[in-house]
């Protein structure tokens, strides 16, 4: 619908100077919406046999570019988006099953454990360390192994030279065998020759310091060695009791929808792959980080919390589009109040939860959406640039930056368009400069409106009945005669041009109706004219003017009991086009 009411609008108005940013968009949006039927157009023309190729790019493109184009229902996927949906749902069951979508604070609370530990086990090695330390330093091991083993050649017979080498083979190897086999040695040698036992055992003394210390730096192993066997048994047996069946998968649930559940997770999980074009572990990474970020502030808590209704008038929900989507308006000009700016954003902590009030209202908004494959689960955003204090503000754009981050990493493919309405310069300035770094899909979100041109923007996406009467709409709060199910009629009125609306009337009845004319400086008139030809017109409102601040809508009535029929006249008088809304109804009543 959007994209048939573009067309029209564009051939038939072509343009003041003020128009030209507006069409120049509007251009830019129906390009990036149809981009389609620009490549059909150019084929038969050009006829190169190399631009299919880029021609094939494009459709690929403009299948992930306009939003509208996209469907929710598994079935109607191509195959590789199919695939992709498929991939994803694997690794996603893979990560529940090892309980993946864990936040990092729980990860960190159990890496001091073993750190811990080590710090434990490196006394106790330091300690063993220190022990065989002394004892290799109390015989002074280098000393006498030099001079013990230079004498016994000399004064010892052959036997013991035979022994001492016995006794120089094991510190080679160093096997704990052997040195109980030293132990016996000495003991045979100290039982013949007590000036030889001396020396001998000072040998075996520091043999035995020096070949302790590389078993010291594994005092698990020397633990488990010297347990009994009943021990050890007992040990061996204690994995088998220890392992315990595997637990069960991870519950993960997002916006009240759980990760692997129906068709509403396959429309979560398409909006992680289009946020990532399809890239299925750009899209896990994406998920997981959302679940972990989730835990981490507490979006499911917050939607309980009590934040204060302040800013009721800067960020708020009326309406739907023409397709059904919730309309979200964000009005910034609403900050030029000073002591609401300072209440905001002053400092850090009024910063943060201004922050938490955008997520919390976003989450409110989430949990309305359907997210069944055939229903509305995305929402148009209004952004009201009137008066808004600008990029000059420091602390305005902090929290807005952090707030986009947050909502771009977190939210993905939850926005139908953005549309901006009253755009000072600066803005499409700023605009122009990031435009090429922004993705095609992007772009055709986006669309800006002069403030000229901003309710006939706003028609073009939301009725008349739907728009808060501060945007040129009918919609206002209290009760009205009118409700949203009355729908209105939109009319242009050229330059220097008179229009009339008649409401007939066929019986005995009320005749209600509301007039509107966005920026208004018109005449207005309205008569009741009998069908008999004998009747009177009655004025039930004389000609008058009406300037842009008289009144927003006017509102009126009549009680006839002839049929007849109601004119309405409006003169513009001036040179620029008018946007005439209006609706009517009769209500008949009994004398």
């Amino acid at each position: 619908m959007a994209e048939e009411t573009q067309k029209p609008e564009a051939a038939a108005a072509p343009a003041p100077a003020e128009e030209v940013v507006v069409e120049k968009e509007s251009e830019q949006e129906a390009a990036s919406e149809k981009p389609t039927d620009a490549v059909v157009e150019d084929k038969p023309a050009e006829a190169v046999e190399e631009e299919p190729k880029v021609e094939a790019k494009d459709t690929k493109v403009t299948e992930s570019a306009s939003f509208k184009e996209e469907t929710n229902i598994a079935g109607e996927l191509p195959d590789p988006q199919k695939k992709a949906l498929d991939e994803l749902k694997q690794l996603i069951q893979e990560a529940l099953n090892k309980h993946e979508f864990t936040p990092p604070p729980a990860k960190d609370k159990d890496k001091p454990a073993p750190e811990e530990k080590k710090e434990e086990d490196q006394p106790a090695t330091s300690a063993a360390e220190t022990e065989v330390k002394v004892e290799t330093e109390a015989p002074a091991p280098v000393e006498v192994k030099e001079e013990e083993k230079a004498d016994p050649p000399i004064e010892a017979p052959a036997p013991v030279e035979v022994r001492e080498e016995e006794k120089a083979d094991p510190p080679v190897e160093a096997p704990a065998p052997e040195t109980v086999v030293e132990t016996e040695v000495v003991e045979k040698v100290s039982a013949a020759d007590d000036d030889g036992a001396k020396t001998v055992e000072a040998i075996e003394e520091s043999v035995v310091a020096v070949a302790t210390p590389p078993p010291a730096e594994k005092p698990e192993e020397e633990a488990s060695s010297s347990l009994k066997p009943d021990e050890v048994a007992q040990s061996e047996e204690k994995p088998e009791e220890a392992e315990v069946p595997p637990p069960p998968p991870q519950e993960v649930s997002i916006w009240g929808i759980p990760l692997l559940a129906d068709e509403r997770s396959d429309v979560i999980l398409l909006k992680f792959l289009r946020a990532r074009d399809f890239k299925v572990k750009d899209a896990f990474t994406m998920i997981k980080n959302t679940v972990i970020w989730r835990k981490e502030f507490g979006v499911d808590g917050l939607l309980d919390e009590e934040l204060g209704n302040e800013l009721e008038k800067v960020v708020f929900m009326h309406g739907f589009d023409k397709e059904g989507h919730p309309v979200c308006y964000n009005v910034y000009g609403e900050f030029q109040n000073k002591e609401l700016y300072q209440n905001t954003f002053a400092d850090e902590e009024k910063r943060s939860k201004f922050l938490r009030w955008r997520i919390q209202f976003l989450e409110k908004s989430i949990r309305k959406l359907d997210f069944s494959p055939n229903g509305i689960s995305t929402i148009v955003q209004v952004n009201d640039l009137k008066n808004s204090p600008g990029p000059g503000k420091r602390e305005l754009r902090q929290a807005t930056n952090q707030a986009l981050h947050l909502l771009q990493d977190n939210y993905p493919e939850f926005v139908a368009k953005q549309v901006f309405i009253n755009v000072p310069w600066w803005y499409l300035a700023f605009n122009m400069m990031i435009s090429p770094f922004l993705t095609q899909r992007t772009k055709s979100k986006f669309v800006c409106a002069s403030p000229a041109k901003s309710s006939d923007i706003l028609f073009r996406y939301i009725a008349p009945e739907q728009v808060p009467v501060q945007y040129g709409g009918l919609s206002r709060d209290g009760e009205q005669e009118f409700t949203v199910a009355d729908a209105a009629t939109e009319v242009t009125i050229k330059p220097a041009a008179k229009h009339s609306v008649e409401f007939p009337v066929t019986e005995k009845s009320t005749v209600v109706w509301e007039v509107r004319v966005v920026g208004w400086d018109v005449n207005y008139g309205a008569e009741f004219v009998p069908t008999a030809e004998d009747g009177y017109t009655v004025i039930v409102s004389k000609t008058r003017k009406v300037g842009p601040a008289d009144e927003t809508v006017i509102s009126n009535s009549f009680k006839t009991g002839e049929p007849g029929k109601i004119v309405l006249t409006i003169d513009n008088q001036t040179t620029k086009k008018k946007k005439l809304v209006y609706r009517s109804k009769a209500k008949p009543y009994s004398e």
